[in-house]
């Protein structure tokens, strides 16, 4: 199990991008959250195996109104307590 923080920038406001990592997060036992930022970046933390977690990226990079140009990631802290994703 790894935590991974993310910053996601491009087209990924206002196209449906917290709700498909919701959905592809549930689908694989991903924990963590994502939320807009006010530049127009969206930030990311899941937790989960490394393969789940690639899998949910390619599921995200797939739609055609996304369009992700620049992902910063760091490894974070496990988070215990943590149950689900939601969306902030």
């Amino acid at each position: 199990m790894v935590r991974k923080h993310y910053r996601f920038t491009g087209r990924v406001q206002g196209v449906g991008f917290r709700y498909r990592a919701k959905h592809a997060a549930l689908g694989m036992c991903i924990t963590g959250w994502a939320e807009n930022e006010w530049d127009g970046s969206v930030e990311m933390e899941v937790q989960g195996t490394e393969e789940a977690i690639n899998r949910m990226l390619v599921m995200i990079n797939q739609s055609d109104y996304i369009r992700i140009d620049t992902v910063e990631c760091r490894e974070m802290p496990l988070e215990e307590q943590e149950t689900s994703f939601h969306v902030r």
